[in-house]
C-alpha cells in the first residue's frame, strides 16, 4: 500500500501517523512544499510579541524522528498535478509517483487583497515559520505597521507588535474586530484596550493601493494614505484548493473540499482533511471551512486511519475556539448572537458579567459569558466568552453541552467547583442561563 500524503501541516501529518499506526508496512509518503514540518505556526505571534522565547519551541517533532517512524517526507517539494485516473501525482523536477490512496491536506491562503503593489516587499503573511524568523529581524526596525483586516491571527499580532514597541494602525471593512465572528459586546474590551494603547482604528476603510520604491512605505485607503515601515495581511482564510480543481475533485459552497464522515472525498481512492475541506456545523448543518489546528489534525487522523483500511468517523463540528488578545482571551462555540441573527437563526439570549476567582484572591479577572438557546425548547446554540483566564474550559465545555443537547435549565443548575484561587463561587456560565431564564 503507498499512501501519498499532500501537506505537512497538522492534517498531513496527523494522517501519515494514523495511516502508519494501522498498517505499519504501508509505504507512506509526505510532500511538502515547505522546508519544515511539524511546527505551530499558530505560536509565530507570540515569538514576535516576545512571550515565547525562540522559534524553536514552536517545533513539535525533528525531521529524524519522522524518519523513524518511517514516514517518508519530502521537503521543498511541490505537486504539479493529480490524475485520480491513474492514480499518480506529477512532482516538480521529479516526474510521476504512483499512490494507491492519496490524503489531500493543502492547507490555506490569505484571502488576496488585490490592489496595485500588492506584491511589494515588506506585505507580511504570518504563516510559515522560517519566513517568520526573517521578519521578526525586520521587526526590529520598524516603528510603525499597518493591519489589514482584523481576523483572527491579526488580533494576536496587534499585541505583538505592541509589545515591540510598534505603532499599529487597523484597516477593515469591518465595523469592529472579528465582525463576522465575534459579538461587539464581547470584543468591546479588546477594542478598549487598543484604544488605551494608542491602536489607530479604521473601521469601515479599505485598501486601495501599496505603494513603495520597491518595499511598501505607505498604504492608500479610500479614507487617506498612511505611512508605515510595514503590512501584515490579517485577512480571513481561504481554502488551497487548485490541485483539487484541476483534478475534478467536488467542492462546495465554500470552496473546500466536500468529505464525507470517514473524510473521503467524490473519489473513492482521495480523502482531505484541514481547512482544505468544509465540515458541516452540527446546530445549522451548514459546511463551514477554515477551523482550528486541533480540528485540522482529528480530521487528518480520521483520513489517515481510513486511507490505510481502517475505521474511523469525523461528526459535524460546534466549533469551540479562543485566543489571547493582548490581556484578554476571547472565545466561543458554534456561533454569537451577531451570525445567528445573519443566519436567521432564531435564538434567545442570557449573559452574565462574573470573576475568575474569588473575589479576594490575588489575580482575579473579570469574566463575561453570553449564551444562546433555541426558542421553546431551550437547547444551548452557541456562545461567547472574554475574560482574563478560563475562557478555554469554558469553550470546551460548552461545545460539548451543544453537542449532547444540554438545556439552559440544565446549565442555570450545574454543580461548578468553588476554589479561592481557580474559581468564584457563581460560576458565570450558570449565573448567565439563570438570567436567560429570568428574561423569558
Amino acid at each position: 500500500m503507498r499512501i501519498a500524503v499532500i501537506g505537512g501541516g497538522a492534517a498531513g501529518l496527523g494522517a501519515a501517523g494514523a495511516a502508519k499506526a494501522v498498517d505499519p508496512s504501508a509505504e507512506v509518503v509526505v510532500y511538502t512544499a515547505d522546508t519544515d514540518v511539524a511546527y505551530s505556526p499558530c505560536g509565530i505571534p507570540y515569538v514576535h510579541g516576545r512571550e515565547i522565547d525562540s522559534f524553536e519551541r514552536l517545533f513539535l517533532a525533528t525531521k529524524e524522528q519522522y524518519v523513524n517512524t518511517g514516514i517518508d517526507v519530502r521537503y521543498e517539494t511541490t505537486v504539479e498535478a493529480i490524475d485520480p485516473k491513474s492514480r499518480t501525482l506529477r512532482i516538480a523536477g521529479e516526474g510521476e509517483a504512483s499512490y494507491d490512496r492519496l490524503i489531500i491536506g493543502a492547507g490555506w491562503n490569505y484571502a488576496k487583497v488585490d490592489v496595485p503593489g500588492a506584491d511589494l516587499d515588506g506585505i507580511y503573511e504570518v504563516k510559515y515559520i522560517r519566513a517568520a524568523m526573517d521578519w521578526d529581524q525586520r521587526l526590529d526596525s520598524c516603528k510603525s505597521a499597518v493591519i489589514v483586516e482584523a481576523g483572527l491571527v491579526a488580533m494576536e499580532m496587534v499585541a505583538a507588535l505592541l509589545h515591540r514597541g510598534i505603532k499599529v494602525t487597523v484597516v477593515d471593512r469591518a465595523p469592529w474586530p472579528m465582525a463576522d465572528v465575534l459579538d461587539p459586546d464581547i470584543v468591546e474590551p479588546v477594542r478598549q484596550a487598543w484604544e488605551d494603547a494608542d491602536v489607530d482604528m479604521q473601521w469601515g476603510n479599505w485598501v486601495t493601493a501599496f505603494s513603495g520604491d520597491g518595499s511598501v512605505s505607505r498604504v492608500e485607503t479610500e479614507q487617506g494614505a498612511i505611512d508605515t515601515d510595514i503590512v501584515i495581511i490579517g485577512t480571513h482564510k481561504v481554502p488551497n484548493n487548485p490541485l483539487a480543481a484541476a483534478a475534478g475533485l467536488q467542492l462546495g459552497t465554500t470552496g473546500a473540499l466536500v468529505v464525507d464522515s470517514r473524510m473521503q472525498t467524490s473519489d473513492p481512492n482521495i480523502y482531505a482533511a484541514g481547512d482544505c475541506t468544509e465540515i458541516p456545523h452540527g446546530v445549522t448543518n451548514i459546511p463551514i471551512q477554515g477551523l482550528t489546528g486541533s480540528h485540522a489534525y482529528s480530521q487528518g487522523k480520521t483520513a489517515g486511519t481510513n486511507a490505510a483500511g481502517g475505521t474511523r468517523h469525523y461528526r459535524p463540528v460546534f466549533v469551540p475556539w479562543g485566543l489571547l488578545a493582548g490581556e484578554w482571551m476571547i472565545g466561543g462555540v458554534s456561533f454569537g448572537e451577531t451570525l445567528a441573527t445573519a443566519l436567521g437563526i432564531e435564538h434567545v439570549v442570557g449573559k452574565a458579567q462574573g470573576i475568575t476567582r474569588a473575589r479576594y484572591y490575588p489575580g482575579v479577572r473579570p469574566i463575561t459569558v453570553k449564551l444562546l438557546a433555541e426558542p421553546g425548547s431551550l437547547r444551548l446554540i452557541g456562545a461567547q466568552m472574554v475574560g482574563g483566564e478560563g475562557i478555554k474550559e469554558r469553550a470546551d465545555f460548552l461545545a460539548m453541552a451543544v453537542r449532547v443537547g444540554l438545556t439552559i435549565d440544565e446549565l442555570a443548575t450545574m454543580e461548578n467547583v468553588y476554589s479561592p484561587a481557580i474559581g468564584a463561587l457563581n460560576e458565570p456560565v450558570s449565573v448567565a442561563a439563570q438570567n436567560l431564564l429570568a428574561g423569558l
